[in-house]
């Protein structure tokens, strides 16, 4: 008996084996096939019984559905040149592990009396504090109360007060906690009121939560003052100055692949009422002329950075410039995201193939890819950087983000790994649009150099703390409440945002100049960067870190060259697979990258994060500090970059431009 149960069983496995092996050979695989003709290969698909999903002519190539034996069978075709066979839908990087998830709210409700600051713990479990630091105005006297989720504090934790300033070390057993969402409620008691209503800002608290749990801590954030009004990087970028002088995108479509838009009035309508939205393409369905609806939310996030056509308001008044970078540009809204924020690779490519058949009936002339992915393949086998190539030689300039996945160096992602477009890392402003001293390049921009040695970013902009409009149903206003203004404006950073913002400037060039091709674009924003630069002469930040800069559009409009965007490149080239292009970043055998010649142009000190008083961005703000009023016929020190000999080149071409005359000198004469 004891045989026969054993004979049995093993008759039972092996046809549980055989099963599961014949299920996973007829389980369907997504795949993309590649040839001479997508038509053919269409053909193919459906001869072997497979279905044909997406239509990829721009590279010649084809989505289909099909098992393993009729891949097999097409893959005996002469037709079939190249497959990927592993195109499950894309999942992100996974994330750091984060040890606090207990958010502090990015505005602070201030009244006379009394302030509130709302805290949002988003783990599983209660955070308890172990620590309250607060620092307030000393106008505003004494405390008289404290709250923490509706509960007072024991008057004797707050007795012991400084001029403005507090302390608590909490006891455990005494510990308040929050479990989703707990206000901090601080009442003051003014024994001495001015007779003018008190002028309150939120830089002027200083607020900081520690709890219990690891190392978690939240801190009040300076904000910006009025920020629903002004949301102040077009001010730091440089765009103020061109609103003002009437120039605002008009005649010039940006398309957008994200995630949808939110159909606001501010996204709908130019800054004269005028309908602006010309298309919408849902690329995850393939259809077009419905709605976009926007789930996720970040599509209307990066649309809003790039055309909002609110109007900035000071002191009451229309200060005459407007939130949106490209505040008349026309938007076209395509579609690839979903509600969490993930994409198919296919997808993506169908979506920019579209935006390419359509950019003359749209007159399309910039393509924001506000998304990454990491690299799987060399930059010209990834069948998205195939399309974007194709969408660079039609006259679409592409901008995209780097990423977010730094600060180790080779975290580009792609689309912005490969060499042609403009992609862009982030700056933080450190909430000081006033000054640049305090601004930095943070952690999470993603840092090249890319697989293939080539330099990324290629340049920075500002990314940090970017106001826009987002659907209040949206997955990433439900996620993060914290970021939610009383307004219902939405505050983020990212590299996505700074390449929001490079579209919008990429805009304002075409209008002025829209004859200029996508490498006169790129020389232009890449020439009139401005680097981070130390107080002994040497770069702050590699070029894998900040490429050629910080990026305005006012430099970029007056200063910016062209001739030299991908002059070392061949695109048609490539695009044929006659020749491909490694950059010049040589590696050791560890796989650190280096840049010939640049090992002693760096400064070997990680710059600052935050104010700092050696680095300044830019060469009129470095040779300034250093040498005051400089001529021709000042001597040039032993400096590794001959910084003096640009500010005078700069400063000559605007003292000829303000004349009117040629911006660079005859040289016939």
């Amino acid at each position: 008996m004891k045989q026969n149960a054993i004979t049995v069983f093993q008759w039972v496995i092996s046809l549980l084996l055989c099963t599961a092996t014949q299920a996973i050979a007829e389980r369907p695989l997504h795949v993309l096939l590649q040839g001479d003709s997508s038509a053919r290969i269409a053909e193919l698909v459906e001869t072997v019984g497979g279905s044909v999903t997406h239509n990829l002519h721009i590279i010649d190539a084809v989505g289909a559905r099909m098992t393993r034996e009729q891949l097999d069978a097409i893959l005996k075709s002469d037709a079939v040149a190249k497959y990927m066979d592993d195109l499950a839908e894309y999942s992100p990087p996974e994330e750091k592990p984060d040890p606090c998830r207990v958010r502090g709210h990015i505005e602070l409700i201030m009244e006379p009396t009394r302030i509130v600051w709302r805290l949002y713990n988003k783990q599983d479990s209660p955070a308890t504090w172990k620590q309250l630091k607060l620092a307030w105005p000393e106008k505003m006297g004494q405390i008289d109360a404290i709250s923490i989720g509706g509960e007072p504090l024991e008057p004797d934790l707050y007795s012991e007060q400084g001029n403005g300033t507090l302390r608590i070390d909490f006891a455990d057993k005494h510990a308040p906690s929050v479990v989703h969402r707990a206000d901090l409620v601080v009442r003051f008691r003014n024994v001495a009121l001015p007779p003018q209503p008190l002028t309150l800002r939120q830089r002027d608290f200083d607020i900081s939560a520690q709890f219990n749990k690891g190392d978690c801590s939240t801190d009040l954030v300076p904000g910006y003052q009025h920020n629903h009004h002004d949301y102040y990087y077009n001010t730091v970028a440089g765009v103020e100055p061109l609103h003002l002088q009437g120039v605002r995108g008009q005649g010039i479509t940006v398309a957008v692949v994200d995630s949808g838009l939110w159909e606001h009035p501010a996204l709908m309508k130019n800054t004269e009422g005028k309908d602006r939205v010309l298309a919408r393409y849902d690329a995850i369905g393939d259809t077009q002329g419905h709605e976009v609806v926007d789930e996720s939310g970040h599509g209307t996030h990066m649309s809003s950075i790039i055309a909002h056509s609110g109007p900035t308001i000071r002191e009451g008044k229309a200060a005459g410039s407007f939130k949106g970078v490209a505040p008349d540009a026309n938007l076209v809204a395509v579609k690839i995201l979903d509600r969490a924020g993930q994409a198919q690779l296919l997808d993506i490519v169908r979506a920019i193939q579209w935006v390419v058949d359509n950019r003359e009936k749209y007159a399309i002339r910039v393509l924001n890819l506000s998304f990454s992915q990491q690299p799987r393949w060399y930059y010209w086998e990834d069948p998205v950087n195939q399309a974007v190539m194709r969408a660079w030689d039609a006259g679409i300039v592409v901008i995209v983000a780097a990423g977010n996945e730094g600060p180790d160096p080779m975290t580009v992602g792609s689309p912005g790994n490969l060499p042609y477009v403009i992609t862009v890392g982030a700056v933080t402003d450190s909430w000081t649009p006033e000054t640049r001293d305090d601004d930095y390049i943070p952690d999470f921009s993603s840092r090249g150099p890319t697989p293939s040695g080539h330099v990324k970013p290629d340049i920075v902009a500002l990314g940090g703390h970017m106001t826009g409009l987002i659907h209040p149903d949206s997955q990433l206003a439900t996620d993060q409440p914290e970021d939610l203004l009383a307004s219902g404006e939405y505050v983020s950073t990212g590299s996505s945002q700074a390449a929001a913002l490079v579209s919008g400037i990429a805009a304002l060039l075409l209008q002025l100049e829209p004859d200029l091709t996508p490498d006169d674009i790129k020389c232009k924003l890449t020439s009139s960067a401005e680097p981070a630069i130390n107080r002994d002469g040497r770069l702050a930040y590699s070029p894998f870190q900040q490429g050629f800069g910080y990026v305005t559009a006012s430099r970029a409009v007056i200063l910016g060259e062209t001739g030299c965007g991908n002059s070392d490149l061949d695109l048609h080239a490539d695009m044929s697979g006659d020749d491909h292009y490694f950059g010049p970043a040589l590696f050791d055998e560890k796989g650190n990258a280096r840049l010939p010649g640049f090992e002693d142009l760096v400064a070997t000190q990680a710059s600052a994060k935050g104010m700092s008083d050696t680095r300044k961005w830019g060469v009129k703000e470095h040779v300034e500090r250093m040498d005051g009023k400089l001529t021709k016929a000042t001597p040039l020190d032993e400096l590794p970059f001959d910084w003096r000999g640009l500010y005078l080149l700069e400063k000559a071409t605007i003292e000829r431009l303000a004349r009117g005359a040629p911006r660079k000198p005859d040289t016939d004469q």
